[in-house]
């Protein structure tokens, strides 16, 4: 699985490490991706996915299925952790 965000498509961005003496060297920045067990109210129930932290904290401003809206995302793909067992 690729290292990107499930909801927003975050991936890793191309920057330069630049020393002291100014030479630069190729380096990726990655996006800070976490695991997540999240509560789905219309569905009832917990969905597991990737996401990046900046991510996390609208979901917890905002709810996560105005968020899934907002992106075009639909949570009922994910499967449910209880359902699955």
């Amino acid at each position: 699985m690729s290292r990107r965000c499930t909801i927003t498509g975050k991936r890793a961005n191309n920057g330069f490490a630049v020393s002291h003496s100014h030479r630069r060297t190729k380096k990726l920045q990655q996006p800070n991706l976490q695991y997540k067990r999240l509560w789905d109210p219309e569905q009832g129930c917990f969905i597991r996915i990737k996401i990046c932290a900046q991510t996390l904290r609208t979901i917890q401003k905002n709810g996560i299925n105005q968020v899934a809206r907002e992106y075009g995302i639909n949570l009922a793909e994910y499967v449910c952790a209880e359902k699955m067992s």
